[in-house]
């Protein structure tokens, strides 16, 4: 029988969301490379970055709804050796490309497993904070592992020797750590019978206020944070004095880390004012980031464009972390414990649609470029604000 988790019990189940995450987004900064180093094409690249959604999301139904049934713990465990073994795969990539496509989609698979079940786990080993702690402290934990993945995997991918291995190295030290630290936290969470008869899918994820109220806008959480990082430091690396994958580096933790920054405001602001606010900030926060990214995209001969891009990553990671956190809050606020897990599956299955953002965008750029459908993607963040607006009143 598992003991009464202490009042810091959840750093261990924060510490394996976080590893999760850097194993997850340590590749971004390196597309550049890879199209340098290997001769791989834009699409080529975009795809090995998407198809990491592949794996994700239906995992994080399935893997959500496992857990509301058997527990967060029994299921980590082996989420963080997949981790570990996605890395290893990724390191082979130099050899042939498959197993970057093959790494991504395991490290897909695991932060699917991982994602909606390790945000519960926090949650619940929380208990006893003040109301939305939990969501709040989950957030960091994914947010901080986004962030410093794609900021060490740059900096390691430009400064290190063998870059397309080094670079790699970090997170199976961090890996191995959070497997031994998690691998007995403790598991407060008790299965009521089973998950919410339901399915994959809970019947709160059914309801008005959930799927007009939150799933509009959820693929932005991701189609934020993949804009900067993954779309316009790719654009605009060229310019960035012959660093660029350091640069990409820098925007993944610039973009992140202004997020991480925000989240305790967020979350003070979720809790004080009307339930649309949140929501509204992020999407102007959105809109901005992505019309000045237009801008930047469109004005190659911009002096300092490169350096431009900081200010805008900024903007899109404040973007990213409020709508993270009022997306977590109002799941929080949907769900019971019998669905907690699984609506936090659904939720992070629509937000990280957003993740296919590049590829997407890669295949629409053959007309007209990048910038009119970077323009579109801001105009849709505008329009979504009266919705947000009158349904989460």
């Amino acid at each position: 029988m598992t003991s009464a988790p202490s009042d810091r019990a959840w750093w261990r189940a924060a510490l394996a969301v976080f590893a999760v995450g850097w194993g997850a987004n340590q590749f971004a900064p390196l597309l550049l490379l890879y199209r340098e180093e290997q001769g791989l094409g834009q699409t080529e690249v975009a795809a090995m970055f998407s198809v990491y959604i592949v794996g994700l999301l239906p995992t994080l139904l399935v893997a959500g709804r496992w857990s509301d049934a058997h527990g967060r713990r029994v299921l980590m465990r082996p989420v963080l050796v997949l981790s570990l073994v996605a890395t290893v795969l990724m390191l082979l990539g130099p050899h042939d490309p498959l197993w970057l496509y093959l790494g991504r989609f395991l490290a897909g698979l695991a932060s699917g497993a991982a994602f909606g079940a390790g945000s519960a786990w926090v949650r619940e080993l929380s208990a006893g904070a003040t109301p939305g702690t939990g969501a709040r402290r989950a957030a960091i934990a994914l947010t901080g592992g986004f962030g410093l993945g794609g900021l060490v995997g740059g900096l390691v991918g430009q400064f290190a020797p063998a870059p397309m291995i080094s670079a790699y190295l970090p997170h199976l030290v961090l890996g191995t750590i959070a497997l031994v630290a998690a691998w007995n936290a403790a598991d407060p969470y008790r299965p009521h019978g089973g998950a919410d008869p339901a399915g994959l899918i809970p019947s709160s994820a059914g309801t008005r206020r959930f799927l007009l109220g939150v799933a509009p806008w959820a693929p932005l959480v991701f189609g934020c944070a993949s804009m900067s990082f993954a779309v316009l430091a790719d654009l605009l690396g060229g310019d960035a004095g012959g660093l660029p994958t350091a640069y990409a580096g820098v925007v993944v933790g610039v973009t992140l880390g202004a997020g991480v920054l925000v989240q305790p405001t967020v979350r003070r602001l979720a809790a004080s004012s009307p339930p649309s606010r949140p929501p509204v900030i992020g999407l102007t926060a959105a809109a901005l980031g992505m019309s000045a990214g237009a801008v930047l995209a469109a004005s190659p001969d911009l002096p300092g464009r490169a350096l431009w891009l900081l200010p805008v990553a900024v903007l899109l990671g404040a973007g990213y972390a409020t709508l993270l956190v009022a997306g977590l809050v109002e799941v929080e606020l949907q769900s019971g414990p019998r669905d907690h897990a699984g609506l936090v599956a659904v939720f992070y299955v629509l937000a990280y649609l957003g993740m296919a953002t590049p590829y997407v965008l890669a295949l629409l750029s053959h007309v007209g470029g990048p910038v009119p459908w970077i323009a579109a993607l801001a105009l849709v963040c505008v329009l979504l604000i009266p919705l947000a607006q009158r349904q989460l009143r």
